[in-house]
Formats: C-alpha cells, sequence, structure tokens
C-alpha cells in the first residue's frame, strides 16, 4: 500500500521556534541584546577602519560575507553562509534534477573522465561514450580546472549548446562533440535483482528518493517473482543524508506503525515526533540495512528507526554520527542561513549524535593494498567544534567509508545475501515473523 506522510516543513516549525524563544525570556533576552550591541559596534568600528585604512581597497562585500561565515562557523561543523549560488546549489541537489548533459564522471591526469553517459540524456544521444576524456569544453582547456569546476561549466540552461573536445581511444585525432542541455534527474536510487534478493541502493535523500523507492521494489517484485524473493538489501553506505522529510518516508515505506523520529530543539515546545502509517511497501520481506562510516544524518534516521522497531537488520561498521538537524533561512536576495536547529532521537529516544548507528552484525570492508593508508575511519566526533552527544563517548563514531566498485569484492553485500538465504546462521537475525510482530 502506497501512502504519504503530512509533514510540517522544517523550516517553518523551526522558525516559528525561534519567533517564540524571543517572546518567553523576556527581560534576560533583553540586558543580552544591550551587550551584544555593543559588541556590533565593535565590529562596525573594525570594519571602517579596515575599508579606510588596509593597505589595498579591500571588497567590502566579501569582507561581511567572511565575517558571517566566521560567526557561523564558530559554532558547529554544519551551520554555514551561503552565497545564492551556494544556495542554488543547495536547491539543485535537493530537487535531484538540474540542466546539464547527464554523464557521470570522474578526474584523470588533469582531465575529466566519463565513467558512463546516463541513458536517454542528450550526453548519450550525442555520441558521448564511456571512457572518453574531455580536453576542452566550449575551447577552453580542461587542464587546470578542479572536477567541481568542470562540472560547473557543463551545467548550465536547459536548451543551450556546449561543445565537447573529447580524446578516444582509437580515434587519430579528438573528437568534437556537441550537446545541447536539458533536465537531468539524478536517480536516487539504484536497483538491481542479485538472483532471489532485491537490491536498493539509496545514493541520497532528494526529492525524489521516495518515489525511486518505490519503483525499484515494485520493479524488483515483479522481475524477480513475489513468491521467490528472499528480502531486500537496502544500501545506506556512503550516503551523506539529504531531506529530513524524505528520510521519514524511506523508514515509514517499511513500517506499519510506530514513531520514525523526533527532534528536539532549543525550546521544549518545538519537540516534534513522526510516525509510520500502516503499509509495508515490500510486504513484509525480511530486511538487512548496510551502513559504514560514509552513512551520515537522513541515513542514520532510516538505519535507527528500522532497527529500534526490529523491521531490520543493521550489518556493517558503526556510522558517521551526525544526529543533528540543518534549516535553510533563506536572507532574500543575500544567500541563506544554514543553521543547526535541532538534534534528531531514534524512536527509542536514543541521540546517535557523536555516537552514531552501531550495526547489529559487524562486518569490516577489507582495504585494497593500493589503498592502505588513504582510506581513513570518518565520523562526527573527530569535527572540530562539533556539538557533544549526551550518548557520545570516548569510542566516538564513524568507521572506515569505503565500498568496492566490483560487487564481487564486497564482503558485506555478499555476507548480507547469504544471510538473506539462510546460507549463514546469524542470532542478530531475526526470523521474518519477529519482525512482522515488531511492527
Amino acid at each position: 500500500m502506497i501512502r504519504k506522510i503530512s509533514l510540517l516543513a522544517v523550516g517553518i516549525f523551526m522558525g516559528a521556534a525561534a519567533t517564540s524563544f524571543i517572546k518567553t525570556e523576556g527581560l534576560s533576552a533583553e540586558a543580552a541584546s544591550s551587550d551584544t550591541y555593543r559588541q556590533i559596534s565593535i565590529f562596525g568600528s573594525v570594519f571602517e577602519r579596515i575599508r579606510a585604512e588596509y593597505v589595498t581597497p579591500p571588497d567590502e562585500k566579501k569582507l561581511v560575507q567572511s565575517a558571517i561565515s566566521g560567526m557561523l562557523s564558530s559554532l558547529d561543523p554544519h551551520s554555514s553562509y551561503l552565497d545564492q549560488e551556494a544556495a542554488n546549489d543547495m536547491r539543485t541537489q535537493t530537487r535531484g534534477e538540474f540542466g546539464g548533459l547527464g554523464i557521470e564522471v570522474t578526474m584523470e591526469d588533469d582531465v575529466v573522465k566519463v565513467i558512463t553517459p546516463i541513458d536517454d540524456t542528450p550526453a548519450s544521444k550525442a555520441g558521448v561514450l564511456a571512457g572518453d576524456l574531455i580536453v576542452e569544453i566550449d575551447g577552453e582547456a580542461v587542464r587546470g580546472l578542479s572536477l567541481g569546476d568542470a562540472v560547473d561549466r557543463m551545467r548550465g540552461p536547459v536548451n543551450t549548446p556546449i561543445l565537447l573536445t573529447v580524446i578516444r581511444q582509437g580515434a587519430d585525432k579528438p573528437l568534437e562533440i556537441e550537446v545541447v542541455r536539458d533536465i537531468i534527474a539524478i536517480r536516487a536510487v539504484r536497483s538491481r535483482a542479485e538472483n532471489d534478493v532485491g537490491y536498493l541502493r539509496v545514493i541520497s535523500f532528494t526529492e525524489k528518493t521516495f518515489s525511486d523507492l518505490d519503483k525499484a521494489i515494485s520493479k524488483l517484485t515483479e522481475e524477480i517473482g513475489e513468491d521467490k524473493l528472499k528480502g531486500f538489501v537496502l544500501d545506506l553506505r556512503l550516503n551523506p543524508g539529504g531531506l529530513l522529510d524524505q528520510a521519514i518516508s524511506v523508514s515509514d515505506a517499511f513500517l506499519d506503525r510506530g514513531e520514525i523520529v523526533s527532534t528536539r530543539g532549543r525550546d521544549p515546545e518545538t519537540e516534534r515526533r513522526f510516525n509510520a502509517r500502516p503499509g509495508d511497501l515490500s510486504g513484509g520481506k525480511p530486511l538487512i540495512v548496510m551502513i559504514n562510516g560514509g552513512s551520515a544524518s537522513a541515513s542514520e534516521i532510516v538505519a535507527g528507526a528500522l532497527q529500534d522497531h526490529k523491521r531490520a537488520t543493521i550489518l556493517g561498521t558503526r556510522s558517521f554520527g551526525k544526529g543533528s538537524v540543518q534549516t535553510i533561512i533563506p536572507m532574500n536576495e543575500f544567500g541563506s542561513l544554514r543553521l543547526t536547529t535541532a538534534l534528531y532521537y531514534t524512536p527509542s529516544g536514543a541521540s546517535i549524535q557523536g555516537k552514531g548507528i552501531l550495526p547489529d552484525i559487524k562486518v569490516d570492508q577489507p582495504i585494497p593494498e593500493e589503498l592502505q593508508g588513504r582510506v581513513r575511519e570518518t565520523g562526527e566526533s573527530e569535527l572540530r567544534g562539533h556539538i557533544e552527544g549526551n550518548q557520545e563517548d570516548e569510542e566516538g563514531s564513524g568507521s572506515i567509508a569505503y565500498v568496492p566498485p566490483d560487487p564481487e569484492d564486497d564482503e558485506q553485500l555478499n555476507y548480507a545475501l547469504q544471510l538473506l538465504r539462510g546460507e549463514i546462521d546469524n542470532d542478530a537475525f531475526p526470523p521474518m515473523k519477529d519482525q512482522a510482530s515488531n511492527n
């Protein structure tokens, strides 16, 4: 059964919380503001002295933006100032679509290498092939650009042309390929049948994640056959998070009832709880969720909810441990604030801020010899200035964030598949009837 959760927008209820705080603090807030305005006066004096006497005329807009950024960065690692360009980029990421070419790329030998053109996109239709090396974009050399700069140049308004100069193996000279940009929808969920198991990889939590997941579950159930389907693997490794409402919807996809997550801000009156509604899109099939040190934020909401309700077995290594909620607050034409406004808690009331989600079954992923020393553990607890979680301990959070490109080398995935097929006996993996009774 398909269902949606009706949610208040995070930005709206967090904004209301700030208004409530000002009203309830009374005279103490006024006393604090008097001293604060004296400090702001000092800032104004410093700014004027720099503007008037610095050895060269400074960029005044840059000075102000740097001051704002410094103020926000002193709070925690996730609060920041977004100028218009950065704010637009964030909106693009959360929408899950942009004007572009439709290619997955990486940097190799100072040029852009095409990993793969996405099917039925401008790049594939124009003849761009996997392995092509992009050496020029609209006649300008790629060498010297970062990957991000090169990607920015390839994105642009829909229906505008771009000329790529590529070097292709077997071609005796560079090729010039004109591509007309179009709307590119980023796949938030990738899926495939692993014989009798459905594999679901959630890449990020954008506006399209729940709908992509719904389609993937239906497709795999039909492809494998409901009677032959042993269960699903939900891969949240290397997933940095995204939209809170999508994390709630993905959790709800596998739950029939119960709390999914709660958020608690500075004012107790702003606490919000989000609950599941009836209907399990997977039909109650056994579920394994894979996590590692690259699973953060929204990924941890999903893993924590499914673990607390015993709906899924969590497999892998300790997650990143980012248990804070950021609200995007538009500042008119001046950009936006990305401000930490709350912490979230799993259904059992646990905060994973600085601690992470611990897997039910710990399975380490070996690091190839050529990457030894280059891949290290990552976690919220290692970030300078992070908010200390109330359950954070000396062990901290996070683990190695590595997934091999070849599924045959993926020991965590192979363990999960064997577990679902009953080829490995493990007490941490509950039978299907126990899962259903705990929904």
